[in-house]
């Protein structure tokens, strides 16, 4: 039986009925799961608001983390056949009706035919109390099977998105990005886009510096924002494992900033420009000018989306000589 340690979950003072004690300071995080889970929907979350509890230097932790299970009883069945050890059920959060801040619903791909509408409806209930409403993956049929994402932009898993659109008309689904904004709720594709979600929130609690932090501490390659695309210009070109513009294709992404022509890339490669546009239109179906222009836009949306730089430096992070190509290349990318 796997169990969360509770020290790694949530740092908390406990009163003798052992229920969490809440500092006026504190936010309450509410994983819902609704089995079968997808295990890593809970865990890389949850990870998340740990590390944050972690780093924190105060009194006390920012969160209170709590893992709740739409079952019979603690035992959170996933879909990996490895249980995953509850705080409480559903039956005993109704029962407390403790205040929260943050829910988050987590489900899996075997539950989305078989939602309990009990938990539905406490979702739909106790969503009007809650500041942050949130799904990771497949989710977002349980948010949608409330009514809560009505009229609203969602996102889920890209092989899922056509399946919700059709079931939910009246979602605006969005396949493309990694998470979706929609007032106060939340969205997102599978697994690590849910840890690039939970740290989004925990940006919003307690900066961006915390989360970046964060984010070095769990070895991410990159803290990605919501409009990322689930698929990226660099997660595309590895289709092809052992190709011959594997090396060439990292290297572009860590010189966006020098000058890429052709001919350099060319003779990075040690090979003649003709067979390098052959090989690329092989390989990617694209041309060399135009995979590079690609993967720069993208790398200038998430410096830009984050927030942390100027428009110039942005540009010239990126491989531009100023703003006004830099709007020129995004109106030919994205229109």
């Amino acid at each position: 039986m796997c169990a969360w340690p509770t020290r790694e979950i949530a740092v908390w003072k406990t009163t003798k009925s052992s229920h969490p004690f809440i500092g006026e300071a504190q936010k309450r995080v509410v994983i819902l799961g609704l089995p079968p889970v997808d295990s890593l929907d809970v865990i890389g979350p949850a990870e998340v608001f740990a590390y944050a509890n972690k780093l924190h230097r105060g009194n006390s932790a920012p969160y209170v983390l709590q893992l709740v299970c739409a079952g019979a009883n603690e035992h959170l069945e996933s879909s990996t056949g490895i249980p995953l050890m509850a705080h409480k059920t559903l039956e005993q959060e109704r029962l407390e009706n403790n205040p929260i801040d943050t829910l988050i619903v987590t489900s899996g791909w075997n539950a989305m035919d078989q939602l309990d509408q009990t938990a539905i409806e406490w979702i739909r209930t106790r969503a009007k109390s809650v500041r942050r409403v949130c799904s990771i993956c497949v989710g977002a049929f349980a948010l949608a099977e409330t009514g809560l994402l009505d009229g609203r932009k969602a996102t889920t898993h890209w092989q899922m998105a056509r399946s919700l659109a059709e079931r939910y008309p009246t979602v605006q689904v969005d396949p493309d990005p990694i998470w979706i904004k929609d007032g106060n709720l939340y969205t997102s594709a599978g697994i690590s886009a849910g840890i690039d979600l939970a740290l989004a929130l925990v940006s919003e609690d307690l900066g961006d510096d915390i989360a970046l932090e964060i984010a070095k501490n769990l070895v991410l390659f990159l803290r990605r924002p919501g409009g990322q695309a689930q698929f990226s210009v660099a997660l595309q070109s590895q289709h092809a494992t052992g190709s011959s513009l594997d090396e060439l294709c990292a290297w572009i992404i860590e010189h966006l900033h020098s000058e890429l022509t052709v001919e350099i890339l060319a003779d990075r490669l040690c090979t003649s420009v003709r067979t390098l546009i052959r090989m690329f239109q092989r390989e990617f179906k694209t041309t060399p000018a135009k995979y590079v222009e690609n993967v720069r836009v993208e790398a200038a949306c998430r410096e830009i989306e984050l927030g942390r730089r100027s428009m110039e430096e942005v540009a010239r992070r990126c491989g531009y000589r100023s703003v006004d190509v830099l709007r020129k290349a995004f109106v030919r990318r994205m229109g």
